[in-house]
């Protein structure tokens, strides 16, 4: 008689080894040292969206006072980074951290089940061999973001097949592109665009951004003066915390200011814009969007980069709608022909949720727009799971510090009463709506995709950093959120059977 094969068990099984997981698996490490934590990564290195991502100039554009994590400050001289930096910082904190050893590569989740009768996840991975095998887990923190990382998205081009030049897709960036000398149109005009534009005039002949609908765009210095004074004054560590602080309030501002006053604020940035354009330049043809401030997120330059390659004439923008790919370039509907030798197509992202994996509950798949979002990171109806999106209007990982945050506190309380299972609990009349309150183009295709959010806390996806740390702060338990533990799972579990007969 064959014995049933070892199936390995961890308290914390966290999903991604990008800024996401990483951070989880170090709050984890500090305040649950006694639980077993293990992080798979899909991929070969960590990273995620930095190591994925190798188009040219690739940077973030938040500051890395605020896209650092609280616990490790950001000692480069640079507050808008590139990803070499970025991912030179995120292996720092998996080495300082001793990190290296709970991370196995190239492992991805393929589903995940979660079992009432025995209190946890049974987990399906499929490992570097293409061969699936099972683990459990107590837990799972989805650090997955919330994008496909194996494919872009794409609009359908009329005559794409016709083009003889090279078109790539930057998250998709091939090593070996020669665009040395060679007309370039970048089409597309979000925060990928516009880094690239800047990039590869440096090389090519000439770089068109050509867009349909303009963003808009603020240069920020590359060096926080502030920052740097901070850290030399106060020392890395409280030099660091006083800019991070600083930078928070003031993203938390004028995001605020944005959405208080958005005639005024579009009339700031169209002023600055102007400042930073040629003279005769058609500022409010290309740089004036007919949506508000932040209703999108805005891109920054650092030190204008964009628009001073505008000036040099190493780049322009045109605004219009692609009628046709031709054998040599692109055909608008103006008539205009834009002639090109690589065309990159920075048209946004497809949006994917849990990195892949199917979710079920006690064999019942779960469908994400049936479930409501609590505190920004439970599902209704899916015990034991967290998910991890950051902010669309700020630093990512601020948000992802809460959220890493909540959960040790949350755990921490079900030790001291001997619960081993949460879930949370919507009123079926709740109202909803989307999960998100955003409108760029990747999120308005996949909202009917996602789950929902409620008219209040904690049913609400916040975007405000310093409502979320008001409510860390408060209660941890609020409204919908249920415990159990081995002595009354009987129960439970019978009752459950009831309902459902």
């Amino acid at each position: 008689m064959t014995s049933a094969p070892h199936v390995e068990h961890v308290d914390v099984l966290i999903v991604g080894a990008g800024i996401s997981g990483i951070g989880a698996a170090r709050y984890l490490g500090v305040e649950h040292p006694q639980r077993s934590v293990a992080v798979l990564e899909g991929r070969e290195r960590p990273g995620g969206t930095w190591d994925l991502f190798r188009y040219p100039g690739i940077r973030s554009d938040s500051d890395l006072h605020t896209f650092g994590y609280e616990f490790k400050p950001w000692r480069d001289q640079e507050s808008i980074a590139g990803a070499d930096q970025i991912l030179r910082y995120l292996r720092e904190t998996i080495e300082e951290n001793g990190l290296a050893d709970k991370i196995r590569y190239q492992h991805r989740v393929v589903a995940a089940d979660w079992s009432s009768e025995r209190a946890r996840w049974i987990v399906t991975v499929q490992g570097p061999e293409g061969d699936r095998f099972r683990m459990s887990a107590g837990w799972i923190f989805g650090g997955t973001g919330y994008y496909r990382y194996d494919q872009g998205y794409t609009p359908a081009f009329p005559g794409r097949e016709r083009f003889t030049g090279e078109i790539v897709h930057p998250q998709h960036w091939p090593e070996d592109l020669d665009y040395a000398g060679k007309r370039i149109v970048v089409v597309g005009s979000g925060a990928t665009a516009v880094t690239l534009v800047p990039a590869m005039a440096e090389q090519a002949a000439h770089v068109t951004m050509l867009q349909r609908t303009p963003t808009y765009i603020l240069p920020v210095p590359k060096v926080d003066p502030f920052a740097r004074a901070a850290q030399r004054i106060f020392g890395a560590e409280r030099g660091y915390a006083i800019a991070r602080r600083k930078n928070i309030l003031q993203q938390s501002a004028i995001w605020r200011f944005c959405q208080r006053f958005p005639k005024a604020a579009r009339a700031i940035i169209r002023y600055v814009n102007e400042k930073q354009l040629p003279e005769g330049f058609d500022v409010d043809r290309h740089f004036n969007p007919p949506y508000d401030p932040w209703d999108q997120r805005l891109c920054a330059v650092p030190d204008g980069d964009l628009f001073k390659t505008i000036r040099r004439g190493e780049a322009d923008v045109v605004t219009d709608r692609i009628e046709t790919f031709t054998e040599t370039g692109i055909r608008l509907a103006s008539g205009q022909h834009l002639d090109a030798d690589v065309i990159v197509t920075a048209t946004g992202l497809n949006l994917q949720l849990f990195g892949g994996m199917e979710l079920s509950v006690d064999g019942e798949p779960v469908v994400p727009p049936e479930t409501v979002i609590h505190r920004g990171t439970m599902l209704s109806g899916v015990p034991n799971f967290s998910l991890a999106v950051g902010y669309t209007n700020s630093s990512w990982t601020l948000k992802i510090g809460i959220l890493c945050q909540y959960l040790c506190d949350l755990l921490a309380r079900m030790d001291e009463r001997g619960h081993d299972t949460a879930w949370v609990v919507a009123d079926p009349n709740l109202p909803t709506r989307p999960l998100l309150d955003f409108d760029a183009g990747y999120v308005q295709r996949s909202l009917d995709d996602l789950p929902r959010q409620g008219p209040r806390a904690p049913w609400l996806m916040s975007m405000s950093y310093l409502e979320d740390k008001r409510l860390l702060d408060g209660p941890l338990v609020s409204e919908g959120l249920r415990f159990s533990g081995p002595t009354d799972r009987p129960a439970r579990l019978a009752a459950s059977a009831e309902a459902a007969s």
